[in-house]
């Protein structure tokens, strides 16, 4: 507070700014100099992958305290899930991760297929298991361009974006779309793959595989992008489990979890899953679960589109015009490229579920982050941030 003497004599009070950070300081009369200053990252700023706020409180250039508040991406998701029926639910729920949109469709569809006792061909089965690895390969990638962006690396995107492309064009030849693919349905796939299309697949996996150690090279052993995440932003296993963390970020802190090994489904009971972990739980250890999974998915995908040209056979069941599941409940789980995704269906016999309820990997990533960011620095604060793998409208549903 300060005083200042107008022409007419009278003392008027000032509330003045003295700045951000000071150590509050009591003087006589009782107020304080000084306070920590509370600042809002977003919720529309390009660290945080869409529209999340972040409501920090520093001290100077430190973080004392931060409060993750989501919900402005909200689309009520679970709810209009209550009045599509099992088709269209999948055109919704491939968005909610937009970088893992055939993961998300396969969720559905398992669920589904679960209450109603489908037994799905052989072949359907292997082709969604490569798809499915080609897609958590296309979400890494997003993520191994980006997250070196964020801190001021800009050429890893650039190799990261030429090997998106060259999967990309299998994904869209064979479903027709780019990110959002359609492409599972209650009973099987959408249609029979094209002629050759195996062939290509694995032309674009054997290209992809031999330029990876490009972005490798470039950035894993990079000095200055290990000063800026070897030790920053530590998630022990202890508060990866309490957080209900899963997938890349729970797996970089030790936690040797991978739903493909431990509960299969799809094809991987048949497949050797090698599960990659770390134990340091920083922001390069979680990069580098990344970058080594691309590396599994990869062999996994070609292993996969092998197997399914040894097979003949429909890849869909034939069902009637309107597919109602019977009465009950079941849960469906997937080990999704951003962490475990779950789907709790309820159904009262029904065109359309009584309730689905979508347990999603980012939603229990992100709560990590009120424990990870207090005590870092402002630049460290955005490479935290980044190394959390999360998508927003994963978060908000």
């Amino acid at each position: 507070m300060t005083g200042m003497t107008t022409d007419a004599g009278a003392l008027r009070e000032l509330t003045v700014g003295t700045g951000a950070g000071l150590v509050p300081e009591t003087v006589a009369d009782g107020q304080q100099l000084g306070t920590d200053m509370v600042l809002n990252i977003g919720p529309q700023h390009p660290s945080t992958h869409g529209v999340l706020r972040l409501r920090l409180v520093l001290d100077g250039e430190r973080v004392v305290s931060c409060e993750p508040v989501v919900g402005y991406m909200h689309r009520g998701a679970e709810k209009l899930f209550e009045v599509r029926d099992y088709r269209q639910i999948i055109v919704l729920a491939n968005r909610h991760d937009w970088l893992s949109a055939f993961s998300n469709e396969l969720g559905v569809v398992l669920a589904v297929e679960r209450l109603m006792g489908l037994e799905v061909p052989e072949r359907a089965v292997w082709l969604r298991t490569a798809l499915a690895e080609l897609n958590r390969v296309l979400n890494h990638l997003m993520f191994l361009g980006s997250y070196p962006l964020e801190i001021g690396a800009i050429t890893p995107v650039f190799y990261a974006f030429r090997e998106r492309e060259t999967l990309q064009a299998v994904m869209e030849e064979v479903s027709g779309g780019r990110i959002h693919y359609m492409f599972n349905r209650v009973g099987g796939l959408k249609e029979e793959v094209p002629a050759g299309w195996t062939g290509r697949a694995r032309a674009a996996i054997d290209e992809v595989r031999r330029r990876l150690p490009d972005l490798d090279n470039l950035i894993r052993r990079n000095e200055i992008f290990l000063a800026r995440t070897v030790g920053v932003g530590v998630l022990t296993a202890a508060e990866a489990a309490a957080f209900g963390a899963s997938g890349p970020v729970a797996r970089a802190s030790g936690l040797d979890l991978d739903l493909r090994r431990d509960e299969p489904y799809l094809a991987y009971g048949e497949l050797d899953v090698p599960v990659v972990t770390r134990t340091a739980g920083d922001c390069h250890a979680r990069f580098e679960i990344l970058l080594d999974q691309v590396y599994v998915s990869l062999d996994l995908a070609e292993q996969c589109l092998n197997r399914v040209d040894r097979l003949t056979g429909p890849v869909n069941t034939r069902l009637p015009k309107v597919v109602k599941a019977p009465e009950g409940h079941t849960y469906a789980w997937t080990e999704n490229p951003l962490g475990i995704n779950g789907y709790y269906l309820v159904s009262r016999g029904e065109k359309t579920p009584w309730r689905l309820k979508l347990r999603t990997a980012s939603y229990a990533n992100v709560q990590a982050l009120a424990t990870l960011l207090p005590g870092c620095l402002v630049p460290d604060l955005i490479a935290i941030l980044g190394s959390m793998f999360f998508v927003v409208g994963d978060i908000d549903k």
